[in-house]
Protein backbone atom coordinates (compact mmCIF):
# COMPACT_ATOMS: atom_id res chain seq x y z
CA UNK A 1 0.00 0.00 0.00
CA UNK A 2 1.35 3.27 -0.94
CA UNK A 3 1.46 5.91 1.79
CA UNK A 4 1.18 10.05 2.48
CA UNK A 5 4.90 11.56 2.56
CA UNK A 6 5.84 14.68 3.94
CA UNK A 7 7.84 15.81 1.91
CA UNK A 8 9.48 19.05 3.78
CA UNK A 9 8.02 20.65 7.19
CA UNK A 10 8.91 24.20 7.74
CA UNK A 11 8.36 26.30 10.95
CA UNK A 12 8.61 30.40 11.47
CA UNK A 13 8.87 31.04 15.47
CA UNK A 14 6.97 27.97 16.58
CA UNK A 15 8.07 27.35 20.66
CA UNK A 16 11.56 26.72 20.75
CA UNK A 17 12.36 25.88 17.00
CA UNK A 18 14.66 27.79 14.96
CA UNK A 19 12.93 29.12 12.05
CA UNK A 20 13.82 26.51 9.12
CA UNK A 21 12.64 24.14 6.47
CA UNK A 22 13.46 20.32 6.93
CA UNK A 23 13.26 18.02 4.03
CA UNK A 24 12.08 14.34 5.02
CA UNK A 25 12.81 11.26 2.75
CA UNK A 26 10.55 8.02 2.60
CA UNK A 27 11.35 5.56 5.39
CA UNK A 28 12.41 5.93 8.77
CA UNK A 29 13.97 9.81 10.10
CA UNK A 30 15.74 9.09 13.54
CA UNK A 31 15.44 12.06 15.38
CA UNK A 32 17.73 12.35 19.17
CA UNK A 33 18.82 14.69 21.05
CA UNK A 34 18.41 15.64 25.29
CA UNK A 35 15.31 16.24 26.78
CA UNK A 36 13.91 19.96 25.81
CA UNK A 37 15.80 19.74 22.60
CA UNK A 38 12.97 20.45 20.18
CA UNK A 39 11.92 16.91 19.31
CA UNK A 40 8.63 16.49 20.89
CA UNK A 41 7.72 20.19 18.98
CA UNK A 42 9.06 19.33 15.80
CA UNK A 43 6.63 16.22 15.99
CA UNK A 44 3.75 18.68 17.25
CA UNK A 45 4.29 21.33 14.45
CA UNK A 46 3.98 18.17 11.73
CA UNK A 47 1.20 16.80 13.15
CA UNK A 48 -0.60 20.79 13.27
CA UNK A 49 1.16 21.17 10.03
CA UNK A 50 -0.58 17.82 8.66
CA UNK A 51 -3.73 17.65 10.58
CA UNK A 52 -4.69 20.62 11.30
CA UNK A 53 -5.14 19.41 14.99
CA UNK A 54 -3.80 20.57 18.15
CA UNK A 55 -4.65 19.12 21.94
CA UNK A 56 -3.17 22.69 23.72
CA UNK A 57 -5.78 24.88 25.59
CA UNK A 58 -4.55 28.15 24.09
CA UNK A 59 -2.92 28.66 20.72
CA UNK A 60 -0.66 31.19 22.36
CA UNK A 61 1.37 28.65 23.62
CA UNK A 62 2.56 27.57 20.59
CA UNK A 63 4.24 30.94 19.98
CA UNK A 64 7.68 31.42 20.70
CA UNK A 65 8.33 33.76 24.02
CA UNK A 66 8.50 37.61 22.39
CA UNK A 67 6.82 36.82 18.83
CA UNK A 68 2.94 37.34 18.26
CA UNK A 69 2.36 35.13 15.66
CA UNK A 70 3.91 31.30 14.40
CA UNK A 71 3.84 29.61 11.09
CA UNK A 72 3.70 26.08 10.22
CA UNK A 73 3.98 24.41 6.81
CA UNK A 74 4.00 20.95 5.23
CA UNK A 75 4.81 20.11 1.81
CA UNK A 76 2.59 16.58 1.42
CA UNK A 77 2.96 14.19 -1.29
CA UNK A 78 -0.93 12.45 -1.41
CA UNK A 79 -2.47 10.71 -3.83
CA UNK A 80 0.31 10.98 -6.25
CA UNK A 81 -0.18 14.61 -6.13
CA UNK A 82 1.81 17.39 -4.15
CA UNK A 83 0.06 20.14 -1.72
CA UNK A 84 1.23 23.24 0.78
CA UNK A 85 -0.59 22.82 3.41
CA UNK A 86 -0.03 25.98 5.76
CA UNK A 87 -1.33 26.92 9.52
CA UNK A 88 -0.83 30.40 11.15
CA UNK A 89 -1.33 31.02 14.90
CA UNK A 90 -1.86 33.92 16.86
CA UNK A 91 -3.94 34.73 20.27
CA UNK A 92 -6.69 32.63 19.42
CA UNK A 93 -6.55 31.96 16.07
CA UNK A 94 -6.02 30.13 13.60
CA UNK A 95 -6.34 30.29 9.69
CA UNK A 96 -5.40 26.88 7.52
CA UNK A 97 -4.87 27.00 3.88
CA UNK A 98 -4.23 24.53 1.06
CA UNK A 99 -2.36 25.18 -1.62
CA UNK A 100 -2.56 29.30 -0.60
CA UNK A 101 -7.11 28.71 -0.77
CA UNK A 102 -8.20 29.21 2.87
CA UNK A 103 -9.61 26.24 4.56
CA UNK A 104 -11.82 24.44 7.77
CA UNK A 105 -9.66 21.74 9.80
CA UNK A 106 -12.36 19.37 7.90
CA UNK A 107 -11.05 20.05 4.54
CA UNK A 108 -7.77 19.12 5.19
CA UNK A 109 -6.42 15.49 4.03
CA UNK A 110 -8.30 13.12 7.26
CA UNK A 111 -6.12 10.13 6.93
CA UNK A 112 -2.57 12.19 6.75
CA UNK A 113 -0.70 11.12 9.97
CA UNK A 114 -1.01 9.20 13.37
CA UNK A 115 1.39 10.37 16.18
CA UNK A 116 1.88 8.19 19.03
CA UNK A 117 3.58 9.50 22.16
CA UNK A 118 3.94 8.25 25.84
CA UNK A 119 1.04 10.93 26.82
CA UNK A 120 -1.27 8.48 24.93
CA UNK A 121 -1.15 6.13 28.52
CA UNK A 122 -3.59 8.82 29.52
CA UNK A 123 -5.70 7.29 27.05
CA UNK A 124 -6.00 4.26 30.03
CA UNK A 125 -5.69 5.59 33.28
CA UNK A 126 -7.21 9.33 32.19
CA UNK A 127 -11.03 10.46 32.31
CA UNK A 128 -13.71 9.60 30.69
CA UNK A 129 -13.64 12.67 28.95
CA UNK A 130 -9.94 12.49 27.18
CA UNK A 131 -10.86 8.70 25.73
CA UNK A 132 -14.40 10.41 24.28
CA UNK A 133 -12.11 13.15 22.73
CA UNK A 134 -9.94 10.21 21.11
CA UNK A 135 -13.24 8.09 19.89
CA UNK A 136 -14.60 11.19 18.51
CA UNK A 137 -11.26 12.94 16.86
CA UNK A 138 -10.38 9.48 15.49
CA UNK A 139 -14.44 8.97 13.86
CA UNK A 140 -14.58 12.28 12.48
CA UNK A 141 -11.11 12.07 10.34
CA UNK A 142 -13.03 8.54 9.07
CA UNK A 143 -16.01 10.35 8.65
CA UNK A 144 -16.56 14.32 7.91
CA UNK A 145 -20.19 14.04 8.61
CA UNK A 146 -19.29 12.76 12.16
CA UNK A 147 -17.43 15.76 13.06
CA UNK A 148 -19.72 18.08 11.92
CA UNK A 149 -22.79 16.27 13.92
CA UNK A 150 -20.61 16.43 17.04
CA UNK A 151 -19.97 19.85 16.92
CA UNK A 152 -23.78 20.44 16.35
CA UNK A 153 -24.29 18.48 19.40
CA UNK A 154 -21.86 20.03 21.55
CA UNK A 155 -23.56 23.75 20.61
CA UNK A 156 -27.10 22.06 21.39
CA UNK A 157 -25.59 20.62 24.57
CA UNK A 158 -23.75 24.53 25.53
CA UNK A 159 -26.99 26.20 24.70
CA UNK A 160 -29.23 23.54 26.43
CA UNK A 161 -27.69 24.25 29.67
CA UNK A 162 -27.73 27.91 29.24
CA UNK A 163 -31.50 27.54 29.47
CA UNK A 164 -31.25 25.16 32.12
CA UNK A 165 -29.79 27.38 34.39
CA UNK A 166 -31.25 30.47 33.42
CA UNK A 167 -34.39 29.09 34.16
CA UNK A 168 -36.16 28.98 30.65
CA UNK A 169 -37.35 25.58 31.07
CA UNK A 170 -40.07 26.14 28.44
CA UNK A 171 -37.46 25.86 25.49
CA UNK A 172 -36.35 22.37 26.63
CA UNK A 173 -38.75 20.78 23.90
CA UNK A 174 -36.67 22.56 21.40
CA UNK A 175 -33.23 21.67 22.51
CA UNK A 176 -34.89 18.10 23.53
CA UNK A 177 -35.78 17.42 19.63
CA UNK A 178 -32.14 18.35 18.64
CA UNK A 179 -30.39 16.72 21.19
CA UNK A 180 -32.51 13.23 20.28
CA UNK A 181 -31.96 13.72 16.50
CA UNK A 182 -27.93 14.49 16.94
CA UNK A 183 -27.34 12.09 19.63
CA UNK A 184 -28.92 9.08 18.40
CA UNK A 185 -26.89 9.40 14.92
CA UNK A 186 -23.47 9.93 16.99
CA UNK A 187 -24.56 6.42 18.99
CA UNK A 188 -25.47 4.90 16.39
CA UNK A 189 -22.08 5.71 14.59
CA UNK A 190 -20.04 4.60 17.61
CA UNK A 191 -21.36 1.57 17.79
CA UNK A 192 -20.59 0.23 14.11
CA UNK A 193 -17.16 1.86 14.31
CA UNK A 194 -15.79 0.25 17.67
CA UNK A 195 -16.87 -3.05 16.22
CA UNK A 196 -13.68 -2.14 13.54
CA UNK A 197 -11.32 -0.71 16.08
CA UNK A 198 -12.25 -3.36 18.74
CA UNK A 199 -10.75 -5.78 16.21
CA UNK A 200 -7.85 -4.28 15.41
CA UNK A 201 -6.81 -3.03 18.62
CA UNK A 202 -6.82 -6.49 19.91
CA UNK A 203 -5.17 -7.78 17.21
CA UNK A 204 -2.32 -5.46 18.10
CA UNK A 205 -2.58 -5.87 21.42
CA UNK A 206 -1.91 -9.41 21.47
CA UNK A 207 1.25 -8.79 18.68
CA UNK A 208 2.88 -6.42 21.30
CA UNK A 209 3.06 -9.64 23.65
CA UNK A 210 0.24 -9.04 26.09
CA UNK A 211 -0.91 -12.04 27.25
CA UNK A 212 -4.26 -10.66 28.44
CA UNK A 213 -7.52 -10.30 26.18
CA UNK A 214 -8.20 -6.38 25.33
CA UNK A 215 -12.10 -5.68 24.58
CA UNK A 216 -13.01 -2.30 23.33
CA UNK A 217 -16.69 -1.28 24.58
CA UNK A 218 -18.95 1.62 25.10
CA UNK A 219 -20.14 2.82 28.33
CA UNK A 220 -23.68 4.67 27.35
CA UNK A 221 -25.64 6.97 29.77
CA UNK A 222 -28.14 6.05 26.98
CA UNK A 223 -29.11 3.79 23.94
CA UNK A 224 -30.56 5.09 20.68
CA UNK A 225 -33.66 3.80 21.47
CA UNK A 226 -34.24 5.30 24.88
CA UNK A 227 -32.50 8.18 24.80
CA UNK A 228 -36.05 10.97 24.38
CA UNK A 229 -37.38 9.01 27.11
CA UNK A 230 -34.43 9.19 29.62
CA UNK A 231 -34.16 12.86 28.78
CA UNK A 232 -37.58 12.74 30.16
CA UNK A 233 -36.97 11.16 33.27
CA UNK A 234 -34.04 13.06 34.83
CA UNK A 235 -35.34 16.54 33.76
CA UNK A 236 -36.20 17.77 37.38
CA UNK A 237 -32.35 16.37 38.55
CA UNK A 238 -30.74 18.65 34.97
CA UNK A 239 -33.14 21.48 36.33
CA UNK A 240 -31.51 21.34 40.08
CA UNK A 241 -27.78 20.71 38.37
CA UNK A 242 -27.94 23.34 35.33
CA UNK A 243 -26.35 20.78 33.10
CA UNK A 244 -27.34 18.14 30.41
CA UNK A 245 -27.04 15.20 32.72
CA UNK A 246 -27.92 12.20 29.41
CA UNK A 247 -26.22 11.91 26.17
CA UNK A 248 -23.35 10.62 23.97
CA UNK A 249 -21.17 13.31 25.65
CA UNK A 250 -21.39 11.84 28.71
CA UNK A 251 -20.53 8.91 27.59
CA UNK A 252 -17.07 6.52 28.22
CA UNK A 253 -14.76 4.25 25.88
CA UNK A 254 -14.28 1.73 28.63
CA UNK A 255 -11.25 -0.47 27.78
CA UNK A 256 -10.57 -4.10 29.73
CA UNK A 257 -8.02 -6.09 29.85
CA UNK A 258 -7.91 -9.54 30.90
CA UNK A 259 -11.39 -9.23 31.90
CA UNK A 260 -10.92 -5.77 34.22
CA UNK A 261 -10.64 -1.99 33.70
CA UNK A 262 -7.29 -1.28 32.60
CA UNK A 263 -7.64 2.32 34.03
CA UNK A 264 -8.20 0.55 37.35
CA UNK A 265 -5.88 -3.08 37.00
CA UNK A 266 -3.60 -2.42 34.42
CA UNK A 267 0.23 -1.76 35.39
CA UNK A 268 2.52 1.04 33.32
CA UNK A 269 3.70 -1.11 31.21
CA UNK A 270 0.63 -3.06 30.21
CA UNK A 271 -1.09 0.55 30.07
CA UNK A 272 1.28 1.93 27.38
CA UNK A 273 0.92 -1.34 25.45
CA UNK A 274 -2.64 -0.48 25.12
CA UNK A 275 -2.54 2.78 24.34
CA UNK A 276 0.29 1.62 21.38
CA UNK A 277 -2.82 -0.70 20.53
CA UNK A 278 -5.04 2.17 20.22
CA UNK A 279 -2.64 4.20 18.22
CA UNK A 280 -1.82 0.60 15.99
CA UNK A 281 -5.53 0.52 15.47
CA UNK A 282 -5.63 4.01 14.21
CA UNK A 283 -3.33 3.56 11.95
CA UNK A 284 -5.02 1.06 10.16
CA UNK A 285 -8.38 2.41 10.09
CA UNK A 286 -7.13 5.36 8.26
CA UNK A 287 -5.06 3.31 6.09
CA UNK A 288 -7.83 1.33 5.30
CA UNK A 289 -10.56 4.30 4.63
CA UNK A 290 -8.38 6.27 2.50
CA UNK A 291 -6.31 3.74 1.08
CA UNK A 292 -2.99 4.75 1.94
CA UNK A 293 -0.78 4.56 4.88
CA UNK A 294 -0.19 8.09 7.33
CA UNK A 295 3.01 9.30 8.07
CA UNK A 296 3.61 7.84 11.64
CA UNK A 297 4.98 9.99 14.00
CA UNK A 298 6.87 8.32 16.94
CA UNK A 299 7.77 10.67 19.95
CA UNK A 300 10.64 8.88 22.33
CA UNK A 301 10.67 4.98 21.40
CA UNK A 302 11.85 4.19 24.39
CA UNK A 303 9.39 5.77 27.24
CA UNK A 304 8.27 3.06 29.31
CA UNK A 305 9.06 0.31 26.93
CA UNK A 306 11.04 -3.10 27.60
CA UNK A 307 13.10 -3.76 24.65
CA UNK A 308 10.61 -6.41 23.05
CA UNK A 309 8.21 -3.26 22.51
CA UNK A 310 10.95 -1.03 21.76
CA UNK A 311 11.26 -3.42 18.65
CA UNK A 312 7.66 -3.68 17.80
CA UNK A 313 7.64 0.05 17.54
CA UNK A 314 10.68 0.17 15.31
CA UNK A 315 9.67 -2.84 13.27
CA UNK A 316 6.11 -0.37 13.04
CA UNK A 317 7.83 2.43 12.01
CA UNK A 318 9.56 0.10 9.54
CA UNK A 319 6.30 -1.23 7.52
CA UNK A 320 5.49 1.97 6.52
CA UNK A 321 6.32 4.12 3.94
CA UNK A 322 7.18 7.34 6.30
CA UNK A 323 8.53 7.77 9.68
CA UNK A 324 9.92 10.34 11.90
CA UNK A 325 10.86 9.07 14.71
CA UNK A 326 12.59 10.35 18.39
CA UNK A 327 14.13 9.44 21.51
CA UNK A 328 17.22 10.34 23.16
CA UNK A 329 19.26 7.76 22.05
CA UNK A 330 20.12 6.88 18.32
CA UNK A 331 16.16 5.31 16.78
CA UNK A 332 18.14 2.08 14.74
CA UNK A 333 17.51 1.78 11.36
CA UNK A 334 16.90 5.07 10.34
CA UNK A 335 16.95 6.51 6.61
CA UNK A 336 18.40 9.81 8.42
CA UNK A 337 19.77 10.19 11.37
CA UNK A 338 18.90 13.91 12.79
CA UNK A 339 20.64 15.24 16.41
CA UNK A 340 18.22 18.18 17.87
CA UNK A 341 20.01 20.54 19.93
CA UNK A 342 18.05 23.85 21.21
CA UNK A 343 15.38 23.34 18.60
CA UNK A 344 18.11 22.72 15.75
CA UNK A 345 18.57 19.55 14.08
CA UNK A 346 21.89 18.49 12.31
CA UNK A 347 22.62 15.48 10.09
CA UNK A 348 24.59 12.89 11.96
CA UNK A 349 26.51 11.01 9.08
CA UNK A 350 29.66 8.20 10.16
CA UNK A 351 32.23 9.66 8.36
CA UNK A 352 31.84 13.48 8.38
CA UNK A 353 31.34 16.31 10.65
CA UNK A 354 27.22 16.82 11.30
CA UNK A 355 26.26 19.79 8.97
CA UNK A 356 23.91 21.99 10.27
CA UNK A 357 20.25 23.37 8.91
CA UNK A 358 19.90 26.81 7.47
CA UNK A 359 18.14 28.44 10.10
CA UNK A 360 16.18 30.73 7.57
CA UNK A 361 15.10 27.95 5.47
CA UNK A 362 11.33 28.51 5.00
CA UNK A 363 10.11 28.50 1.62
CA UNK A 364 8.08 27.08 -1.51
CA UNK A 365 9.45 23.42 -2.50
CA UNK A 366 9.75 23.00 -5.90
CA UNK A 367 6.39 21.43 -7.35
CA UNK A 368 7.40 18.21 -9.29
CA UNK A 369 9.72 14.70 -8.30
CA UNK A 370 10.80 16.06 -5.06
CA UNK A 371 14.41 14.40 -4.20
CA UNK A 372 15.02 12.57 -1.21
CA UNK A 373 17.50 14.88 -0.46
CA UNK A 374 17.64 15.22 3.29
CA UNK A 375 17.72 18.90 4.19
CA UNK A 376 16.51 22.33 2.02
CA UNK A 377 18.92 23.59 -0.21
CA UNK A 378 18.25 26.94 -1.45
CA UNK A 379 16.21 28.19 1.95
CA UNK A 380 13.24 30.97 0.97
CA UNK A 381 12.13 33.50 3.73
CA UNK A 382 8.53 33.25 4.04
CA UNK A 383 6.29 36.08 2.71
CA UNK A 384 4.57 38.23 6.46
CA UNK A 385 1.58 37.89 4.75
CA UNK A 386 1.06 34.27 4.56
CA UNK A 387 1.92 34.34 8.22
CA UNK A 388 -0.22 36.70 9.55
CA UNK A 389 -3.73 35.00 11.10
Amino acid sequence: MRGVLLRALSTLNYRNLAPGTLEFPQGVTGIFGENGAGKTNLLEAAYLALTGQTDVTRLEQLVQQGEKEAYVRADLQQGGSLSIQEVGLGRGRRQLKVDGVKVRTGDLPRGSAVWIRPEDSELVFGSPSGRRGYLDSLLSRLSSRYGQQVSRYERTVSQRNAALRSGEHWAMQVWDESLVTLGTEIMLFRRRALTRLDELACEANAALGSHKALVLTLSESTTPETYAADLAARHTEEIARGATVTGPHRDDLVLTLGGFPASDYASRGEGRTVALALRRAELELLAEKFGEKPVLLIDDFTAELDPNRRQYLLDLAASVPQAIVTGTEHPPGAALTLRARSGRFTVETACADPVEVDPVAVGPVEVGPVQANPMQANPVQPDPAEVSV
